[in-house]
């Protein structure tokens, strides 16, 4: 793809709208990044307030200069992926958009000069490629690649235990790990598995199906069941991990924001030798009794600035399942700290 850039100055010199003309060298590739009836296009154009009009392969933009530029750097990025067969849904199209609104390669005025294309990280199964649609999400995805213990922080919808589940699969595909051990604190008023029907998977499953579904995603289903059936990916409830070493093996916990402070030692100092530990959690949906203090917020705080350990928070711009769960949390986030009663309507 080649683009040519042209700046339109005031009359006082200052740069007052940027013209960026892109023209891509395949129609297939181009059409699909469009969008049907330009609907792609129209997404970024009121996301970044700038004008997009396109006539055959070529596509043209105005608008300030700062807006262009991070429309050329999203509409570049779309471009690669529609390239690599990557469907460009809505969620991709406003992934890429906070992407370049956030990237470090600001244009350099008053030439417009492009310092380097957007790159995100990504996670690469043999079913399915993500890549990272939040700054937030890009920072996680590359400390999985490169720490042996990761904490994901932060509001539902931001993608942590997808993406952590993505990872999980991914290091086994590759050999790097030879098992997935999954577990989740089963708390509804207190861990009570003993009141529900069925063996220990009967009783455990309701618990772990947002995992199963991640696993879905990204392993075929009969590869999943014999993966399953072999014990090579493993549902471990929190409650029976005392005594076990976790050794070559991707190990996540999930919602641990209701852990107990002696659970979460207990499972923290489970980690064996070639081990991943992800620990994913929101400290604002904590489940556990009254007075019980969260495993998860002490682990945050005792552990900070131990080598080896890297904490990625997200926030509520970091949600990617619907745009109403980002509202969702932002009210909640207001209300909470509106100094209201506690149980009162």
């Amino acid at each position: 793809m080649n683009a040519a850039t042209e700046l339109k100055l005031s009359p006082s010199g200052a740069s007052d709208m940027a013209h960026i003309v892109l023209t891509f060298d395949n129609n297939k590739h181009a059409s699909a990044l469009y969008g049907q009836f330009d609907e792609n296009l129209a997404r970024v154009e009121q996301q970044l307030g700038v004008d997009i009009r396109s006539k055959g392969n070529q596509l043209s933009i105005k608008g300030n200069p700062i807006a262009a530029e991070q429309t050329r750097r999203a509409l570049d990025y779309l471009y690669e992926l529609a390239q690599k067969g990557v469907e460009l849904t809505g969620s991709e199209v406003d992934g890429a958009v906070r992407m370049a609104v956030a990237a470090d390669d600001q244009l350099t005025l008053p030439t417009l000069e492009k310092k380097g294309r957007m790159a995100a990280a990504q996670i690469a199964t043999r079913k399915r490629t993500i890549y990272a649609r939040t700054p937030n999400q890009d920072a996680y995805m590359r400390a999985l690649d490169r720490a042996e213990l990761v904490f994901g922080i932060g509001p539902a919808g931001t993608g942590k235990t997808y993406l952590a589940v993505a990872h999980a699969a991914m290091l086994l595909e590759r050999g790097l790990v030879e098992r997935i051990i999954l577990s989740r604190p089963a708390v509804e008023a207190g861990e009570r598995l003993g009141f529900l029907p069925g063996d220990m998977k009967d009783k455990v499953d309701p618990y772990m199906q947002p995992l199963y579904d991640a696993l879905n995603d990204f392993l075929p289903g009969k590869q999943l069941a014999k993966l399953m059936t072999a014990g090579v990916i493993e549902i471990a409830p929190l409650a029976f991990m005392r005594g076990r070493t976790l050794a070559h093996s991707a190990v996540i916990l999930d919602e641990a924001q209701n852990t107990t402070a002696m659970q979460m030692k207990m499972f923290l100092t489970r980690l064996g030798e070639n081990a991943r530990m992800i620990v994913t959690g929101d400290p604002t949906q904590i489940d556990l009794p009254p007075n019980t203090k969260s495993g998860l917020v002490e682990a945050l705080h005792v552990l900070e600035g131990v080598p080896g350990i890297v904490t990625v928070r997200f926030e509520d711009k970091d949600v990617v399942r619907h745009p109403l769960v980002a509202e969702i949390v932002r009210a909640y986030d207001r209300y909470g700290s509106g100094g209201r009663n506690e149980g009162r309507v």
